[in-house]
């Protein structure tokens, strides 16, 4: 495992949408190591998820914490969300030092593929719901500043 360099705005690199990852090559080496450089690097940025085009790689695959061990999520795709919408303050090992408040549905339920290529299903409530829409968000080249209802923290963008 290796901790890479996360990009940080407004790197264009962070605005390019990913590409879905081919079922043939998630158990490739360079996908398996990819996988584990993300997870240490998103343990060294103490992040609570990180995506792949936070590195410079623009495919679909996001690490997400839910509070026990880091979760791989290849090709997620939300497709379920609550109506109820939590005004959440965020940040971005991209945008170190900045702060603001979004609105997120306050539960989402996502489809994906595992380390293995396995068909997962994960449901996200408050702080996870929150983080797979903001990981999902990156793979389509969207930060949360464009989505800031207001910032906590004087923006340095």
């Amino acid at each position: 495992m290796t901790s890479r360099p996360i990009l940080k705005n407004p790197d264009t690199t962070l605005r390019t949408p990913s590409k879905k990852v081919v079922l043939e090559d998630i158990n490739s080496a360079r996908i398996q190591t990819l996988i584990d450089d993300l997870i240490e690097t998103m343990k060294i940025e103490n992040g609570i998820g990180i995506a792949a085009p936070q590195i410079g790689i623009h495919e679909q695959i996001i690490i997400v914490d839910d509070g026990h061990e880091p979760v791989v999520l290849i090709n997620p795709n939300i497709i379920s969300r609550s109506s109820t919408m939590i005004d959440f303050e965020e940040g971005c090992l991209s945008l170190p030092g900045v702060y603001g408040i979004v609105q997120r549905h306050k539960n989402v339920e996502a489809e994906a593929l595992d380390r293995q290529g396995n068909p997962v299903l994960i449901k996200g409530e408050g702080l996870l719901s929150v983080v797979l829409q903001h990981e999902t968000d990156h793979l389509e080249g969207i930060l949360f500043i464009d989505k800031v209802v207001r910032y906590t923290n004087p923006p340095r963008l």
